[in-house]
């Protein structure tokens, strides 16, 4: 299955993991006694167009979250089932061969995706609630009504704000004209996210100034300042103010679940990311702490998040990144081009003034790799990202890599076949057939790996090609014959340019929670 993330969807995946603790069917239809109904690529298209509101999730059978949300999902579909109107709850095999096109088409990364379908699947929404019956009930309920809720009273507005959560509000004189529109497009758009409301009184809200000039939107949220406003009601400026003000200055990643939807947002940006790990419950937390809140608030106008984290909890972010618990304190830097900078054992009188030399550009780039082969004469050739340049592009070979990882089940079928291919191809002096791990070796920006296996083809000249032709040794040995260069044909580039195709079928990379 196509997957379309990139180095950083792959990591919030394995975040996701480490933050939570069929007989064929009538199309369309409930599994006898389940309210649930089970949908096919053959029923999804008439199930979308007949409910103007349905939930659908994306599972694989082999996902244990898929399994521990299973018994949930069911009783919250009983329960709305009973809802007035019905609310229509569905599941998709996307792990099943013929149902693949639609994970392909609606884009899913991970196992279960859960995606709301509006006006006959007009509008498409990830769906960010809870994962349990109840939470699931509630959730779904609020999205079917109205995405903005009127205020009247002091008393509408307890009962709508949570003082834990994020509240947008839009004040306005009047519930008409350009601006009060533009705002509820934006609720409309957003709803999935946060919860919206509109009110003709600035002092029936729990923060914030009473006495302000309307129209206004005020966001009401449960860090850094409280409320923050905006007058700006085009419809592109007030989501980017929306993005920019709901997410912390310093983003905590830690096991309390009230911070993993500032976790996904810190991961998926595409600024770039400081991120400092340590003991939270032993040494000396508060010191780093009050030093990096310093930092964050000095360096606030350029163009960086931050992140402080449990090395309890982020066993996920340490595996990715190649790092160890006895590094720590440790900060981190991953920048917009896939650079990473490293400084452990961190003092926190140290953050500002290494900080600083990042942005003044005089920090040497870390990279994760395994340790080169002292021995490599199996068929399949072991790459690691320290010798992948010198391997790959300047070895004056036309070059199949591979880049897997260890645990994906389609890279286990794969690697008998390609065994058998470079057999095959052994006594041609001109052709390697090699192989990377991409979760323990950082992979070269040359190349978009989006899932596992990927396989690119390089020849001697720098040209890049994804493989995408089919999975038996036959055709892997026929594409390399037809689509090699001969040494007296490869140009003398040294330099390969940047991937543009996409990657071969690949299956996800990790089940989400």
């Amino acid at each position: 299955m196509a997957i379309r993330s990139k180095a950083w969807i792959s990591l919030l995946l394995a975040l996701a993991v480490a933050l939570s603790a069929r007989a064929e069917e009538e199309p369309a239809a409930a599994a006898e006694g389940e309210a649930v109904l089970t949908l096919d690529v053959d029923s999804f298209d008439e199930a979308v167009a007949k409910h103007p509101f349905m939930v659908v999730e994306f599972y694989a059978p082999w996902c244990g979250h898929c399994k521990k949300l299973a018994p949930e999902y069911e009783n919250a579909a009983k329960a709305l089932s009973k809802h007035d109107p019905p609310i229509v709850l569905a599941k998709v095999d996307a792990n099943e061969e013929k149902n693949r096109p639609l994970a392909t088409k609606y884009e899913i990364q991970g196992f279960p995706t859960i995606k709301i379908f509006r006006d006959q699947g007009k509008n498409i929404q990830e769906y960010k609630g809870p994962r349990e019956a109840d939470g699931i009930v509630d959730y779904l309920k609020k999205q079917v009504g109205p995405a903005s809720k009127e205020i009247k009273s002091p008393e509408d507005a307890a009962a709508l704000i949570d003082d834990k959560k994020i509240y947008i509000v839009g004040i306005f004189a009047e519930f008409s004209g350009t601006e009060f529109t533009n705002f509820m497009e934006v609720a409309e758009k957003l709803r999935s996210d946060y919860d919206f409301g509109h009110t003709l009184h600035a002092n029936h809200l729990p923060r914030g100034d009473a006495a302000v000039e309307r129209p206004l939107v005020r966001l009401l949220k449960p860090f850094d300042e409280l409320v923050v406003d905006s007058k700006d009601f085009d419809v592109a400026a007030l989501m980017k103010f929306i993005d920019a003000s709901t997410i912390p200055r310093v983003v905590t990643f830690d096991k309390n679940p009230d911070n993993h939807p500032y976790l996904m947002k810190f991961f998926q940006s595409s600024a770039p990311k400081a991120m400092l790990f340590l003991n939270f419950s032993t040494g000396p937390f508060d010191s780093f702490k009050s030093a990096y809140s310093a930092a964050a608030e000095e360096f606030k106008d350029k163009e960086i998040k931050f992140l402080i984290g449990d090395i309890e909890a982020s066993q996920g972010a340490f595996q990715y990144f190649g790092l160890k618990e006895d590094q720590t304190p440790l900060i981190l830097i991953q920048d917009g081009d896939s650079k990473k900078f490293l400084k452990v054992h961190v003092e926190a009188d140290q953050i500002v003034s290494w900080l600083k030399e990042y942005f003044d550009g005089k920090l040497t780039p870390f990279r994760k790799s395994e340790p080169i082969p002292e021995v490599n004469n199996e068929p399949v050739k072991v790459v690691v990202a320290d010798n992948v340049h010198d391997f790959v592009f300047k070895s004056g070979k036309n070059v199949l890599i591979e880049f897997y990882a260890p645990w994906c089940g389609h890279c286990k079928k794969l690697a008998p076949i390609l065994d058998e291919a470079a057999t095959t191809l052994q006594s041609d002096e001109e052709v390697v057939i090699a192989k990377m791990d991409a979760t323990a070796n950082d992979v070269p920006s040359e190349f978009d790996v989006q899932g596992y296996p990927t396989l690119y083809f390089v020849t001697p000249s720098g040209k890049v090609t994804s493989y995408d032709s089919g999975r038996t040794a036959d055709d892997i040995v026929d594409f390399i014959k037809k689509s090699k260069e001969t040494a007296g044909a490869a140009a003398t580039t040294t330099q390969a340019p940047p991937a543009s195709e996409k990657a071969a079928a690949a299956e996800p990379v990790k089940d989400e929670l």
